[in-house]
């Protein structure tokens, strides 16, 4: 028996459907499927379902964790496309952290909270 695995998706919840697949499409990634009542986005070989679905309590301590290539890349597109001001959602530029990984933080529309980072050598 072989207990190989293929891939996990999380089901990201949206307050407004419309508005999360904006803000996820000027983020960097694209719908590769959506109806009327779930979205899948995809950046590379990593992707997410976004789903219409809202619980205040759950989406705000909904978090997600993605490593990327080049964080500073990541976040100069958000920079570049305006998302903290477009979107109105909070972001801070990236830091370096104890942890090894230099990493940003930004919410989206619904308040979901993503750490996008790169790994990086541990210092000390």
């Amino acid at each position: 028996m072989t207990l190989e695995t293929v891939e996990i998706k999380a089901f990201v919840p949206s307050r407004d459907f419309e508005l999360s697949k904006a803000f996820y499409v000027d983020l960097g990634f694209e719908v590769a499927f959506s109806d009327d009542s779930l979205a899948y986005l995809k950046a590379g070989e990593c992707a997410f379902l976004l789903q219409r679905f809202y619980v205040k309590e759950h989406a705000e301590n909904f978090m997600m964790h993605m490593l990327v290539a080049d964080v500073d890349a990541w976040w100069r597109r958000v920079e570049e496309v305006g998302l903290p001001a477009k979107y109105a959602v909070k972001a801070s530029a990236p830091e370096d952290r104890p942890w090894a990984i230099r990493d940003f933080v930004i919410t989206d529309p619904t308040g979901v909270l993503w750490r996008i980072g790169t790994n990086i050598e541990r210092k000390g």
